[in-house]
């Protein structure tokens, strides 16, 4: 069952769900109305019969009953009975020699309360079901009964039709509003299958493939647009992804080929290679190979943030990257004493990036500072050397990105070492910026301020490691 269920479509399973749901509310509906209707006509005949009965009775109190006894309508019936169950009154109509009900059916002796009871309709001579009202009357030494019948087959016959009505009817308005049900569904259902048509065309290609838009501004057409921004979203990454791999091959290929020219003029000449080029060259593949698994790892992290290590000493950081540049680089005082929160190792990283950028374009003077501006630590690293225009300030950040001025013209530079810089600063919650120096060049990181750690000294860092050895006073 549920298998074939499954093997449905999804229109005729919101048909079979949507009919399945009419065709309860209306028996449902169906057996409340002949119930309410059939027993509001009961009640009413009820009524009437006992305030005939009633008055039949006031009149017997006042010794004032008349013979025939006066009822309204051919369809009701009275008698007036004595203690022995002899009637002494009667209707026209009316039997007057055996009363409506049996003895067993009669109120007990000293009732005060009228009772009601149902009776077939040839016991009076009439067609259907009779209702008989007896009330008690007279007084205890000459007591009476007043019997009142309405006969009820009226009633039986339209509630009947009512019944043949609704039989007849509800599976005529079952097949119409079913007739109606499956044509709006499958107007509802006509976008998602022109999306379903539409995703099915897409295919690895280079052209920009999209879904149709419904002329409906509903639930159906917003999904297309959502669905239309991740394919746009996908055919960028696609697109960026392709830029990777041929900027990547592109760069890989020229110290690849270098290193296989000297080696074949090596082994043709039979002289040793040059080892510190080879060495050059290979170190100049390590340092690529390292940027791109490090560019991939932040692709395939999707942006999440990278896990927190602990504090940082700024100004222990900057003296470190610093010593590295002997002469080449001026480390100013630090301000503040500035600490972050994150891997002492990955901000090592970006600064050194951007000393080596800077120090590579640099005419004379490479400045590198720091401190605390608001709730940041703002590290700067200035040169003197050519800058980048502002139109292309935002562009340098993208992978493999070179310019056509004298700073683009470096030597053994990727156009990875930006890219990594801000990827790894906004792994840390940071940002970082260009701007002039006037002249040169001011690149300026802006990372979260964090507390120093408590009851350490950090001293300078070593020569041979460049990392703060951190000491606890004695006592």
């Amino acid at each position: 069952m549920i298998r074939a269920w499954r093997r449905l479509s999804l229109r005729a399973r919101l048909m079979l769900l949507g009919v399945s749901g009419l065709v309860c509310g209306l028996m449902v509906g169906g057996i409340l109305l002949v119930t309410v209707l059939g027993s509001t006509l009961h009640r009413g005949a009820e009524e009437t019969a006992a305030k005939t009965a009633a008055g039949m009775a006031d009149l017997i109190a006042n010794d004032s009953l008349p013979d025939p006894l006066p009822v309204s309508g051919d369809d009701v019936r009275a008698q007036v009975i004595d203690g022995q169950g002899r009637v002494v009154a009667a209707s026209l109509g009316a039997d007057r020699l055996v009363p409506f009900l049996y003895p067993g059916e009669r109120p007990a002796r000293g009732a005060q309360k009228p009772t009601s009871v149902y009776i077939p309709g040839e016991r009076i001579g009439v067609v259907g079901p009779v209702q008989v009202v007896a009330v008690p009357a007279g007084t205890a030494a000459e007591p009476r009964t007043v019997l009142v019948a309405k006969s009820l087959g009226d009633l039986t016959r339209a509630v009947d039709l009512l019944k043949h009505s609704l039989l007849i009817a509800y599976p005529l308005l079952v097949v119409l509003l079913a007739a109606i049900a499956w044509r709006a569904i499958g107007a509802t259902l006509r976008p998602v299958e022109a999306l379903r048509a539409g995703a099915e065309a897409i295919n690895d290609n280079a052209r920009a493939d999209r879904l149709p838009l419904p002329e409906s501004r509903d639930e159906i057409h917003r999904l297309a647009v959502t669905l239309n921004g991740m394919l746009g979203r996908l055919e960028r990454a696609r697109a960026r992804q392709r830029t990777f791999v041929a900027d990547a091959a592109h760069e890989l290929r020229s110290p690849l080929a270098n290193l296989r020219t000297q080696l074949e003029v090596a082994q043709r000449i039979g002289d040793p290679p040059d080892t510190e080029e080879l060495l050059a060259d290979v170190r100049r593949l390590g340092r690529l190979v390292d940027d791109l698994l490090l560019l991939a790892r932040a692709d395939d992290q999707g942006g999440r943030p990278e896990p927190v290590t602990g504090p940082v000493d700024v100004g222990a950081l900057l003296a470190a990257a610093a010593a590295r540049y002997p002469g080449r680089v001026t480390l100013l005082p630090v301000e503040g004493a500035p600490w972050t929160v994150g891997d002492e190792a990955a901000l090592d990283r970006v600064v050194a990036n951007l000393l080596d950028n800077a120090v590579r374009h640099a005419r004379s003077r490479v400045e590198l500072s720091a401190g605390v501006v608001g709730d940041r630590v703002e590290i700067a690293v200035t040169d003197d050397g050519p800058g980048v225009p502002e139109a292309d300030r935002e562009r340098v950040f993208d992978r493999f990105t070179r310019l056509d001025d004298a700073r683009a013209r470096d030597a053994g530079g990727a156009g990875l070492g930006l890219s990594i810089v801000r990827e790894l600063v906004a792994r840390h919650g940071g940002t970082v910026t260009l701007a002039d120096a006037s002249p040169g060049l001011r690149a300026v990181v802006r990372l979260p301020m964090a507390e120093p750690e408590p009851e350490v000294l950090v001293q300078p860092r070593s020569v041979q490691t460049g990392l703060a050895r951190p000491t606890t006073p004695a006592g």
